[in-house]
């Protein structure tokens, strides 16, 4: 390969280096002030499960446990406190590619990333405790729940970062809409196969696989592909 064809190779490495530079330098940042308030962010992420099982504290196993448990809900904190700048740097990475048509598109699909992947994560937290209450249900009277807290966080970080992320599956539907890779009509044609991998990919992604959290996932995405065909239609007209 020519030294020519290396360098705008070389120089999309080094830009992509410098995105991820900045977004880990947020995130650490983000992350530093969830950890001052990990206290406040801890009963919210419990309350759930308290609601659900009428517990009010849960266990840690290990002496340092409290402590990395702590370092979690800073991190997580940090990821979703920080969501906007992370977001936006990787699309600002994708936008020198893109035609001046499409550029103008940049704020409004940086602007919707972040709403909808924080609207995934409150949608999520709204629907944790109905899913906390089917799962432990299974249990019966004879099988009493011992969770730690390490456990309930692993599983609920999962759970509110899985919606998030499915959750921006419509901004990447609409801006192949945008740049004339898809029309309205190939969407409401594909509306089956649209159904068939929100379900399996829905499934996949579940950190149960449980029908119910299934559904709580697998429905808002449809009405948002819904959404999306009608954006399609009538915005990118005007």
């Amino acid at each position: 390969m020519s030294r020519d064809a290396r360098m705008p190779m070389l120089e999309h490495l080094h830009e992509l280096r410098r995105r991820m530079a900045i977004a880990a330098i947020a995130v650490v940042l983000g992350a530093i002030v969830a950890f001052i308030f990990r206290g406040w962010i801890l009963d919210v992420l419990v309350r759930p499960y308290e609601r659900a099982t009428g517990e009010e504290t849960l266990a840690f196993f290990e002496v340092g446990e409290a402590f990395s448990v702590s370092m979690k809900v800073g991190l997580f904190g940090g990821v979703v406190l920080t969501a906007p700048i992370w977001l936006y740097q990787l699309w600002a990475f994708v936008v020198p590619a893109l035609s001046k048509r499409e550029k103008r598109w940049a704020i409004p699909i940086v602007v919707s990333l972040a709403i909808l992947f924080i609207g995934g994560v409150l949608f999520a937290y709204w629907t944790m405790e109905r899913a906390y209450d089917w799962l432990i249900g299974f249990g019966g009277d004879r099988l009493t729940p011992v969770i730690g807290v390490n456990q309930y966080l692993t599983f609920t970080f999962r759970y509110l970062l899985v919606f998030g992320i499915a959750f921006l599956f419509p901004v990447f539907v609409f801006a192949a809409g945008a740049s004339g890779v898809v029309g309205s009509r190939q969407l409401k044609r594909g509306r089956r196969w649209a159904v068939l991998i929100i379900v399996v990919v829905a499934a996949v992604l579940t950190p149960t696989g449980d029908p119910g959290t299934l559904m709580l996932l697998s429905v808002p995405l449809y009405l948002l592909y819904e959404v999306t065909i009608w954006l399609v239609r009538f915005l990118l007209k005007k």
